[in-house]
């Protein structure tokens, strides 16, 4: 039995980068070697397992045979038969096909998987297709024509580039992908894959790179809604928001105000991503009409009461945060609020002060200056609760504009 660190973490070490997740593969074994030794199996598919101290993920060597369109089409086979290099070959690109032996055991005890940084030397590594060739030269490229057989590849490749944006892609490997889109295996992607590398790739140094990979391969409209009209093609916002650090619930915002609506695609995605991207787009509008106000004192009679543009404005503002359920989910609209800033330039400091003005009345508060004015006081009933509150946040953001 040989066992050999393969793929991503190969590549990351050759790159200089820490090694998030390591790898492995395992030549001339059988299942049953490996639960003999302690190994516990998890792979569904095909035989992967468990490091009985490490848990880090093992497969045995196996080959891949199309069977039928889509990205499960395969018929999986491992054996001792199989060889490292059979292995390699069925693997996406050559950057990822690219194997060390040697040891790389952490000391005893010392199993916290924390990134590391490897040092490998020519001598340990297998690397049949070039890739150390292509990771010098920052090309992505296919290692076999079987690339073709998965769709899923495409979003692999594009993703890539997001995350490694100083690589290209090879012309024949792009030439290669145009053909899948002409043929229809890209038809083949069911919507689980397309979000799972869509996700990543938006989470990645340069998001733009990835859009531009499924622009020039034709697959942009087979994975997203048809673009707007007259919209940027460059997604250049999705940089700015990767250098902001924005979360993924404001990248996919920023992604989807490039599209029209698509309501069976924001059934697919997680609700924080699909209610942020829905948020955008009906209130965006709103959002742009906000001018900020610079010098409101005098909207205030003398015993400090609203009124005039204050008072309009904060009437208007209170009306959106409550149409947004900013009260409930203030996480959610201070998100909104950066994609104001990113999608349209917009200075939100004095939106997202007014709604931490307007969060600071209490019920009680409310109650007591509603009773103050004539009304119904503490034991006043919900429609009447909410009317206070109503009118206590009004007048919290107005003195906070002025």
């Amino acid at each position: 039995m040989e066992i050999y660190l393969v793929g991503g973490a190969v590549r990351d070490a050759l790159l200089g980068l820490p090694v998030n997740d390591r790898d492995w593969v395992v030549v001339g074994s059988t299942p049953g070697d490996m639960v003999a030794q302690g190994y516990l199996p998890v792979g569904r598919d095909f035989p992967v397992f468990l490091h009985p101290v490490s848990h880090e993920e093992y497969a045995l060597a196996r080959t891949e045979r199309k069977t039928r369109p889509g990205f499960r089409g395969f018929a999986i086979h491992a054996s001792p038969e199989v060889t490292l290099e059979e292995d390699l070959a069925r693997r996406d690109l050559t950057i990822n096909s690219i194997a060390a032996r040697g040891d790389f055991t952490r000391p005893e005890g010392q199993y916290d998987l924390s990134p590391q940084h490897f040092k490998l030397n020519s001598s340990q590594l297998i690397d049949p297709f070039g890739g150390q060739t292509d990771v010098r030269d920052k090309v992505l490229r296919h290692v076999t024509p079987a690339f073709r057989e998965d769709p899923v590849r495409i979003l692999r490749v594009a993703r890539f580039n997001a995350r490694f944006p100083d690589f290209s892609v090879a012309p024949e490997t792009l030439g290669l992908m145009r053909e899948m889109v002409a043929s229809g295996e890209v038809n083949a992607l069911v919507p689980e894959r397309v979000w799972q590398e869509l996700s990543e790739g938006l989470m990645a140094a340069q998001p733009s790179k990835m859009m531009g990979v499924l622009v020039r391969t034709g697959a942009l409209h087979h994975v997203l809604p048809p673009l707007l009209p007259g919209v940027d093609a460059e997604f250049l916002v999705l940089d700015a928001a990767a250098q902001a650090g924005a979360s993924l619930a404001v990248r996919f915002a920023c992604l989807m105000s490039h599209f029209e609506p698509d309501p069976a695609l924001m059934r697919r995605i997680p609700g924080a991503c699909s209610e942020l991207a829905a948020l955008w787009a009906r209130e965006h509008e709103h959002l742009s009409e906000f001018k900020p106000i610079a010098d409101a004192r005098a909207d205030f009679d003398a015993d400090g009461n609203r009124g005039g543009v204050a008072g309009t404005v904060a009437q208007d503002l209170v009306q959106l945060f409550e149409r947004c359920d900013a009260f409930r989910k203030p996480g959610r609209f201070f998100e909104l609020l950066q994609c104001c800033s990113l999608l349209r330039g917009m200075d939100t400091r004095q939106l997202n002060g007014a709604l931490r003005a307007a969060q600071t009345v209490t019920s009680q508060q409310a109650l007591i200056g509603f009773a103050a004015k004539g009304c119904q006081g503490i034991d006043a009933s919900g429609p009447e609760i909410a009317a206070a509150m109503r009118l206590a946040r009004v007048a919290a953001v107005a003195h906070f504009l002025a």
